[in-house]
């Protein structure tokens, strides 16, 4: 029961990781875009899914 209350807790931070991360790597390699700084699609996706997770943990909200 504690288990699955810290997983509901975290949820949007492992949402915006295990989801939003790949989502992202995957669009922008269907666009063909290259990220900037030498950076590979999935830092690229990692920083944006950790980021609006945090957000969403944070306020309550996605939007």
């Amino acid at each position: 029961m504690t288990l699955i209350k810290i997983l509901f807790a975290w949820g949007p931070i492992l949402f915006g990781l295990g989801f939003l991360a790949p989502l992202t790597v995957q669009a922008m390699e269907a666009a063909a875009l290259t990220p900037p700084f030498g950076l590979t699609p999935l830092h690229i996706g990692l920083a944006l899914g950790l980021t609006w997770g945090l957000i969403a943990k944070f306020t309550g909200r996605w939007i």
